[in-house]
């Protein structure tokens, strides 16, 4: 009984041996028979590239400064006797800032005035004397030496009344002087000197300062680099000069806050600063209200010109290598994803100025880069509710305004 019970336990291991061994058979031939799925082609969302004029500008930093500055300073030695005007008060061309004692160039222009005439009261008896001795030593009635001396004391005396002419002259300027007027007209500074205060004549402290601020000058450094990348664009043509706006300028203030008028670029320095590579454009801006102070920080808004094929597109569609430079993703006629570097010229607002690697009707892969390599097909689909596609479509445009900016 004991032996037929052992005898049926193997049968039934043998039995389950044999079951496991078909299921484990079994379910490898099931794997390794079944053939794997393709992945899906991914989506994308392109923007076709086209060409729009735009107006390019430069943005850069500048500091006010006065038009006319005149520093007040004696032309006479004296003592202030007046000071006739308001400090900060606004002041005419010609009106009068201070007065210095007077007395003592009075009395030089009339000692002047009183040698003059002596002069002159002398002059008409030495020239009879002399046309009387020239009559004479044609009859020989008197000697030839006697005639020379003659002649020679009349240009002496003709000298005479010359010569104080000129001190009376000269008197009466320094007594002009001693009412010190102002040059310009504009707002006149802090006095640095008191009534009673010693000057003399062109000394090194001026009296104050006269500032015309209407209107006012921006002087704006710009990079020598800047300045032949621009001249290059407009040699290759691929800029062109806005004849109507070439030369007006933008102001914003320190706070941000666009200056109501326009200023006119004035000229360009024809020297460079070695300590920062840079030359001095000076613009010529209206001051009417004095809003601009000398000294004032501000930007200042330049045209380069007008790109009349710029092609812009949005930020979203360009990625950066490992070593930072630009590249963009492009769908191919057959529908594969193509890899193109760039050149890029300046930010626009949220697009790119693209320089080089683009050409109008590429399709620029604005959407679903991370799930795409070069190479790869894709799936073009429509854009997103917040995506740009009509932001660089070929559709004619308005010129847009672009400012310098990251490359």
């Amino acid at each position: 009984m004991q032996f037929d019970i052992r005898c049926e336990r193997r049968k039934l291991k043998r039995a389950f041996i044999v079951l496991a061994s078909g299921l484990l058979l079994g379910g490898c031939q099931n794997t390794h028979g079944r053939t794997s799925a393709p992945p899906p082609i991914p989506d994308v969302a392109i923007v076709t590239v086209g060409t729009q004029p735009v107006v390019l500008t430069t943005d850069l930093p500048g500091r006010t400064s006065a038009y006319r500055v005149a520093e007040i300073r004696p032309q006479v030695n004296g003592l202030i006797q007046r000071r006739l005007f308001s400090e900060g008060a606004i002041v005419k061309a010609g009106q009068a800032l201070y007065q210095i004692d007077p007395a003592s160039f009075q009395a030089a222009l009339g000692n002047a005035k009183a040698a003059l005439g002596r002069a002159e009261a002398n002059l008409p008896a030495v020239r009879s004397k002399a046309e009387r001795y020239g009559e004479a030593l044609a009859d020989n009635a008197v000697s030839r030496q006697d005639y020379d001396d003659a002649a020679a004391a009349l240009k002496q005396a003709e000298a005479d009344v010359d010569y104080w002419k000129a001190t009376v002259e000269a008197a009466r300027i320094n007594l002009g002087y001693t009412r010190i007027t102002a040059p310009i007209s504009g707002r006149i500074g802090r006095s640095n000197v008191t009534e009673g205060a010693l000057v003399t004549a062109h000394q090194p402290m001026a009296l104050a300062t006269i500032q015309q601020m209407d209107p006012v000058y921006v002087d704006v450094p710009q990079a020598t680099s800047e300045l032949l990348g621009l001249k290059r664009r407009l040699e290759d043509r691929r800029l062109k000069r806005d004849g109507t706006k070439q030369n007006k300028v933008r102001i914003i203030l320190e706070d941000g806050t666009p200056y109501p008028s326009e200023g006119t670029l004035q000229f360009q320095d024809v020297s460079v600063d070695p300590t920062t590579g840079s030359v001095t454009l000076r613009v010529i801006v209206p001051n009417p209200d004095g809003v601009l102070l000398p000294g004032m920080y501000v930007r200042a808004i330049l045209t380069e010109g007008v790109n009349a094929e710029a092609i812009l597109v949005p930020q979203q569609g360009v990625a950066h290598d490992p070593k930072g430079n630009p590249l963009a993703l492009v769908v191919d006629g057959a529908g594969k994803v193509e890899q193109r570097m760039l050149h890029l010229d300046r930010a626009i607002d949220d697009k790119w100025l693209v320089a080089s690697g683009l050409s109008p009707g590429d399709r620029l892969i604005v959407e679903g880069l991370q799930n795409v390599r070069p190479g790869d097909s894709v799936n073009v689909v429509p854009m997103s509710s917040g995506g740009e596609k009509g932001a660089v479509s070929g559709e004619a445009a308005k010129p847009a305004a672009g400012s310098s900016g990251g490359r």
